[in-house]
């Protein structure tokens, strides 16, 4: 995905607070929040907070540091919400045809029951 980082996009403008969300966690690399439409019991965005557009962007541009601070928080928020037993799903879309809305790296965190097929159709 090629698309030029937006400093508008919605999630930047949280990381801002200039829109409220429900926050679940926050460090100096991430920010967890409760997704507004959520399609599982628990159902968390987790999201850089360095100006990403997607996983592919973030990966080849972030830093080390950034990168394992990130990859530590969606760990640490399963666990703070208890999802490890039971298990949970990371999902993350990158680009129009994957149903990617926001144009900020972002990854859904999904459990709290039972989540059916991987991809329905």
């Amino acid at each position: 995905m090629t698309t030029d980082y937006d400093p508008n996009n919605i999630f930047a403008r949280i990381l801002r607070g200039e829109i409220p969300c429900k926050k679940v966690f926050e460090n100096e690399w991430a920010l967890a929040f409760h997704d507004i439409g959520p399609k599982a019991p628990v159902h968390v965005l987790v999201i850089p907070k360095g100006a990403y557009v997607s996983y592919a962007d973030f990966s080849a541009k972030a830093s080390s540091d950034e990168i394992v601070g990130f990859t530590r928080a969606v760990g640490h928020v399963a666990q703070m919400l208890g999802l490890e037993e039971n298990g949970y799903r990371l999902i993350s879309n990158v680009g129009p045809h994957s149903g990617q809305e926001v144009p900020h790296f972002h990854v859904h965190l999904l459990g709290g029951g039972p989540l059916g097929a991987l991809i329905g159709r």
